[in-house]
C-alpha cells in the first residue's frame, strides 16, 4: 500500500511541476512604447532563397515601418482633437458594420442567385434596351495571318487565305504552327482598338486606308509579310450587334439578379426580425 501511495505522490508531484512550468513567452525584437513586435510576427516575411545580406535588408525595412506607423498613430492620437477622434470612432465602427454585412449578403447570394441566363433572355433584353447600345468606336469583322517573308509555301497560304473555303481554313489551321500570329474567326465581330494592338502597322491615323469592308491586301514590313482580309466595318454609333453585346448583356442580367437578391434577403431579414420582436419601432 505504502509503494502506490509513493507512486501517486511522485506521479502527482511531476504532473504539478510541468502544470506550474511559465508557458515561453514570445521573443520580442522591437517596442515602441508599450507596443512590441515579436519574432513570429516576421517569420514568413522574408522568401526562401533569399541571401542574408538582403534577408537582413528585408526585416530592418519591415521594422522600420512598423515602428514609423506605431510613433505616427501615438501622434496622432495626442494631437487629434476629441472631435476628430469621435469622428474617426464611428467611420471606423461603421466600416466594419458594412465589411461584415456586405460579406454575409455575399455568401447568401452566392448560394442563392442564378446564373443561367438563356438566349432567349439575352435577346429579350436586348430588344428592350437596343436604343441604348452604340458602338463606341468601330467594329470589325476580319481574319489575318503574319508569316515570315521566306516561307516556301506562300502562295499557297495566300491562294487559300484568299478563297477560305471550309477545307482551305482547315489546311490553313494545319499550317498555323508556321505563322507568327493569325486570326481566322472572321464572323465575330472585334473593336477597332483590338486589331490595332494585333495587326501593329495598322493605327487610328491610317485605318481609313487598311478599315473598310471588303479590302483584301498584303502588307509587308522588314522581315514579314501580312495578309489581311477585312469582311466587314460597322461605322461608331451604330448600333452594337447582339452577338458582339452577349457577354455583357449576360452580365448585366446577373448583376440586376444579383440587386434584386440581396433586396429580397434585406427585407426577408427585417421581417423576421419584427416577426420575432427582435425589432421594434418605439412610437
Amino acid at each position: 500500500m505504502k509503494f502506490w501511495v509513493s507512486i501517486f505522490l511522485l506521479t502527482t508531484m511531476v504532473v504539478s511541476c510541468d502544470y506550474f512550468i511559465a508557458p515561453k513567452k514570445p521573443k520580442a525584437i522591437a517596442r515602441v512604447g508599450e507596443n512590441y513586435l515579436f519574432q513570429d510576427d516576421i517569420v514568413d516575411l522574408v522568401p526562401k532563397g533569399t541571401s542574408k545580406k538582403d534577408s537582413v535588408a528585408i526585416v530592418k525595412s519591415f521594422i522600420d515601418r512598423w515602428a514609423t506607423q506605431k510613433l505616427l498613430f501615438e501622434a496622432a492620437e495626442r494631437n487629434i482633437s476629441t472631435d476628430k477622434v469621435a469622428e474617426f470612432k464611428s467611420l471606423i465602427e461603421q466600416y466594419k458594420v458594412d465589411l461584415y454585412t456586405k460579406a454575409h449578403i455575399e455568401s447568401l447570394v452566392i448560394r442563392q442567385i442564378d446564373t443561367i441566363v438563356t438566349n432567349a433572355q439575352i435577346e429579350d433584353y436586348y430588344t428592350k434596351n437596343k436604343q441604348y447600345f452604340k458602338n463606341s468606336s468601330e467594329l470589325v469583322k476580319l481574319r489575318y495571318i503574319n508569316l515570315v517573308k521566306e516561307n516556301p509555301k506562300f502562295a499557297k497560304i495566300k491562294s487559300k487565305f484568299s478563297s477560305f473555303t471550309k477545307n482551305d481554313r482547315k489546311e490553313l489551321e494545319q499550317l498555323a504552327v508556321q505563322f507568327k500570329s493569325y486570326a481566322f474567326n472572321d464572323s465575330i465581330w472585334v473593336d477597332v482598338n483590338q486589331v490595332f494592338e494585333k495587326i501593329p502597322f495598322i493605327n487610328l491615323e491610317n485605318k481609313q486606308k487598311y478599315i473598310a469592308s471588303g479590302m483584301n491586301f498584303q502588307y509587308p514590313d522588314s522581315t514579314t509579310v501580312w495578309l489581311v482580309k477585312i469582311n466587314k466595318v460597322l461605322p461608331k454609333d451604330s448600333p452594337t450587334p447582339l452577338e458582339f453585346l452577349k457577354p455583357t448583356i449576360k452580365q448585366i442580367i446577373i448583376n440586376n439578379r444579383k440587386l434584386e437578391l440581396i433586396n429580397t434577403i434585406e427585407k426577408e431579414i427585417t421581417n423576421d426580425a419584427i416577426k420575432d420582436k427582435k425589432y421594434e419601432i418605439y412610437k
